[in-house]
């Protein structure tokens, strides 16, 4: 069984529980009807301030006769390791990954080869995602009497469903590798980035070298619907690059701006690919845009929670300082001080923070203002007229900390973020019941990891 590790330390008593979301704060704790989504997801817009036409698919949502019950983490039972339960198979998945980099030219091998080394690979937290949700979808496949024909049809949809997930993984590299180049990072993943070790044009030639086996392997499950959504997600990264490099000084205080962007650089790509996980399984529109949802809403409180960390994370937990300390780590006549994958200051570098971004000016480029200074501007609006001015003086970055310190900003941020982990469990306690318990186990892992997403400390 695929999760056999797992299942020693889970009763059956627990699976038949009524499963649980965890409160996200205080306005959370109470049963939430399915029924009463979409008023969870007005909420969601007004306080997030996001238009509706950003809440794509969220209609998909309907009420089965459960209820999603909030309790604090403190008192969260049985919590699954969401890895642990795909060590294995992400195990066979990345020495895949290693081999599908492999190029005849020995310089753009080794540049291609990079972050797919032993080691610097990262968390694999997207492929983790989706073997996770692909066993969470699983379906039971019609065929004749002979179990063998039936296993090995289960098995090939299995394969289908694991080149999803390297195909999103190489997407996702070859999107840092190109980030760093345009941020001028000189580390990523705690250690030097690729432009920094190869140069820029390696760096670039490396990461179309990734797309290009991307789309290969694409093109190998000859299934258009599926390609087609990796390809809009592919234009999401790009789209999402362009809006962060060339947004206006109105935009850039724009909180629905902020979310747009974030969606199409960071949650575009897992939420598209979850969805293409429940397309090759056969399943309808209604549980396939259920699976787009929590890919979606996962990304989201992710990135958010990013950048909350950018500004509270220690020097224990993120390899860098923390808030307190920021205003003593200056240089020269910039207002900030990059870090790794092209962060500057506040950022974190060496955590394996994958989805860059900065919250104050790079060099005499203005740089992109996140959610915790967005809120904290709604209070103290003369935050504007510092953000403005493009913190190239070290004295308004002093400034800037001062108002978030005395704003809820961070606060804020992360009740939206809870607000994003809610959505997403929500859509994995609507899909249709299913007594197997393999994917009553994953679905469960993947309400969890909503959990540790909103709670993790890097």
């Amino acid at each position: 069984m695929l999760f056999s590790r797992g299942l020693s330390r889970i009763s059956r008593t627990s699976l038949n529980r009524s499963r649980w979301l965890f409160s996200f704060g205080s306005k959370y704790q109470q049963m939430v009807p399915y029924g009463h989504l979409h008023s969870l997801l007005d909420s969601t817009r007004k306080d997030g301030g996001c238009k509706e036409t950003y809440y794509w698919g969220s209609c998909g949502f309907h009420a089965i006769g459960r209820q999603i019950h909030h309790r604090s983490s403190s008192v969260v039972e049985d919590q699954l390791d969401p890895f642990l339960l795909v060590e294995h198979e992400l195990s066979i998945l990345t020495n895949r990954l290693r081999s599908m980099v492999v190029a005849e030219v020995p310089k753009l091998a080794s540049a291609a080869e990079y972050f797919f080394k032993l080691g610097v690979e990262g968390k694999r937290f997207r492929p983790m995602v989706l073997l996770l949700m692909a066993t969470a979808l699983n379906v039971h496949i019609p065929g004749p009497p002979s179990d063998a024909v039936v296993d090995a049809l289960s098995e090939e949809l299995r394969k289908r469903q694991q080149r999803v997930a390297e195909i999103t993984e190489m997407i996702h590299v070859a999107s840092l590798l190109h980030d760093d180049v345009l941020d001028d990072a000189d580390t990523r993943r705690g250690i030097g980035s690729l432009n920094f070790v190869m140069g820029n044009k390696l760096a670039v030639l490396a990461g179309d070298f990734l797309l290009s086996r991307a789309c290969v392997a694409l093109a190998s499950l000859k299934n258009t619907e599926v390609v087609s959504l990796i390809a809009t997600a592919v234009e999401h990264l790009v789209t999402g690059e362009t809006m962060q490099m060339t947004s206006t000084s109105e935009q850039r205080c724009s909180m629905e701006y902020y979310l747009q962007k974030t969606y199409y650089k960071t949650a575009s790509l897992i939420s598209n690919s979850c969805k293409a996980i429940a397309l090759l399984a056969g399943q309808t529109t209604e549980v396939s845009m259920l699976a787009y949802e929590y890919g979606k809403n996962l990304g989201l409180a992710f990135q958010l929670i990013d950048d909350i960390l950018d500004f509270t994370g220690t020097s224990t937990s993120l390899g860098k300082g923390s808030l307190s300390d920021i205003r003593h780590k200056e240089g020269g006549d910039r207002g900030c001080r990059k870090g790794g994958g092209g962060r500057m200051a506040a950022t974190r570098h060496g955590s394996g923070g994958d989805d860059g971004g900065q919250w104050c000016s790079r060099g005499g480029e203005e740089g992109i203002i996140t959610a915790p200074i967005l809120y904290a501007m709604e209070e103290f609006p003369q935050l504007r007229a510092v953000v403005d001015r493009g913190f190239h003086n070290p004295t308004d970055v002093d400034l800037a900390l001062d108002y978030l310190g005395k704003s809820r900003g961070i606060q804020r941020a992360r009740e939206l973020a809870a607000k994003h982990a809610t959505l997403a469990s929500a859509a994995i306690d609507s899909l249709p019941e299913s007594d197997d318990e393999d994917v009553r186990i994953s679905r469960r892992a993947l309400v969890d990891l909503t959990h540790r997403v909103i709670t993790r400390t890097k």
